[in-house]
């Protein structure tokens, strides 16, 4: 049985677009909108120790570029968990928890590889 989790926030387009294919497919899945629900530890260092911090954070969001030059340029997997839990818009967004295999960004093609039986 797949167990699905789409993190993200609810006004991102890319979030729509996953949150739209998932229902139009009638996938099994819950959102966490970690602007209203947070997000804990345990959950971005798994992300990170699996996709590398260079994954999981968004390099072109509004929050990388108002994070200080000296943040940016000392950025690690430990200072990226720290700095996400702080700021959790620093995440490339969609991230979809698909019993522990962890997919960035939303292309319906590979959404379709995923949830196919």
């Amino acid at each position: 049985m797949l167990v699905a989790t789409l993190y993200g926030i609810k006004n991102c387009d890319s979030v729509k677009k996953a949150r739209r294919w998932l229902e139009q497919h009638a996938a099994d899945y819950r959102f966490h909108d970690f602007r209203e629900h947070g997000l804990d530890k345990s959950a971005v260092s798994a992300w990170i120790d699996q996709l590398g911090w260079e994954t999981v954070v968004n390099k072109r969001s509004t929050t990388w570029k108002q994070l200080s030059d000296a943040q940016r340029q000392q950025m690690d997997a430990k200072s990226a968990i720290a700095c996400i839990l702080e700021n959790p818009t620093l995440v490339k967004r969609p991230l979809l928890d698909l019993n522990g295999a962890y997919h960035v960004g939303f292309n319906a093609d590979h959404y379709s590889t995923l949830f196919t039986p």
